[in-house]
């Protein structure tokens, strides 16, 4: 959909990314590591000490969770590597992983190329709320872990801490491992995040994922890292040197710095897509739009029925065509796409005028 916007001059409101790099400060401390030669051959396999260190100690300072950080903290190429490299470490084939949908797609792929089998919780609308006597269904003697994504892409949900600790007592008492999906954490506008490695027993079962690139807005600069107690690291980092090895050198330096920004700056962030989101929400709802207002990330579902479409996929690949604006298909990210035939999904990480205009491109479907 991100080339379909190319070539017809739409605006992109498909892909998670931001139309503005992050800070200039960050930028400049990525220029000035290659300049000075700090990273520019292979670092070090777990990633550089500065970034683990500044990583361990955004937790603690965030999230009141302490991590060693020559130990139990792996730099990986984006929190996508990081989950591929935890489902081949920790994944045999014929082991059952339990995933929310709709899920982000590179989930699917990484059980399957693990050889796990993909095992879904839906999450449905209005609230996309986790139903969890359908998670107590779903495991069985063959569950091996429970892959976790709050705040979730692309529903906008924020798992409650409700939520989290039934599920954190579930994985205690069936013995199962959870991988966490953790890049919005800081984009949280309704309730609050809240890492389940936090709760009771769940600290030594849980690989933590998070990333810069959704909270400096760096998307391109693909750093990410893995959480978790040193056998599991050591897990994930067996085989996570197969597939990069080592990447990012420089940035990694850059946010070392980044992850140490005054609160003002995470305040800051969420305030201002708190606002975009605000617009975009309003406006898709007065164009006929039924919209499902996110508690986070910087997505935002709606369902397009009212406007006199049924199928979200046919209504995204002609939209370029008639609106000049493209969205992505939400039901593309389900087991059960029946669920949400309907419902297309809008990116909010652009500049207000952005958003506006694509919103005034998009009223003539009102008509």
């Amino acid at each position: 959909m991100s080339a379909r916007a190319v070539a017809t001059g739409s605006i992109n409101l498909g892909q998670g990314f931001p139309d503005r790099d992050g800070p200039a400060e960050v930028a400049r401390a990525a220029a000035d590591a290659i300049l000075a030669g700090r990273g520019n051959q292979y670092p070090p396999g777990p990633g550089v000490p500065e970034l683990r260190r500044a990583i361990a100690a955004h937790d603690e300072r965030f999230w009141d969770l302490s991590y060693d950080p020559d130990n139990e903290i792996l730099v990986t190429a984006g929190a996508t590597e990081a989950i591929a490299a935890a489902m081949l470490a920790l994944v045999e084939p014929g082991d059952e992983v339990i995933a929310f949908e709709p899920y982000y797609d590179s989930y699917a792929a990484n059980i399957a190329m693990a050889g796990g089998v993909r095992v879904t919780v839906t999450l449905r609308p209005p609230d996309f709320r986790p139903d969890l006597a359908e998670l107590v269904n779903a495991i069985t003697g063959r569950t091996r872990l429970i892959l976790l994504n709050s705040p979730h892409n692309p529903t906008g949900s924020v798992f409650s801490r409700d939520e989290l600790a039934a599920i954190a007592a579930l994985a205690v008492e069936r013995d199962l491992l959870v991988v966490t999906d953790e890049v919005y954490e800081h984009l949280v506008f309704d309730g609050e995040h809240v890492p389940i490695a936090q709760f009771p027993g769940m600290r030594e079962r849980t690989v933590s994922v998070s990333s810069a690139g959704k909270t400096f807005s760096f998307t391109g600069w693909k750093i990410g890292w893995v959480k978790a107690s040193p056998e599991l690291v050591t897990a994930v980092k067996t085989a996570k040197q197969f597939l990069t090895f080592v990447s990012g050198g420089p940035f990694q330096y850059a946010v070392a710095q980044a992850l140490a920004l005054p609160d003002e700056y995470y305040a800051r962030l969420r305030d201002d897509l708190r606002a975009q989101r605000d617009l975009l929400v309003a406006e898709l709802d007065e164009i006929g739009f039924e919209v499902y207002p996110p508690q986070g990330t910087y997505f935002v579902t709606a369902d397009i029925k009212r406007l006199g479409y049924q199928d979200g996929v046919e209504f995204c690949m002609t939209l370029p065509d008639r609106a000049g604006v493209v969205a992505i298909p939400t039901a593309i990210f389900y087991d059960h796409p029946e669920a949400a035939r309907g419902h297309v999904r809008f990116a909010f990480c652009k500049q207000p005028e952005v958003l506006t205009e694509a919103l005034r491109r998009l009223s003539k479907l009102a008509g």
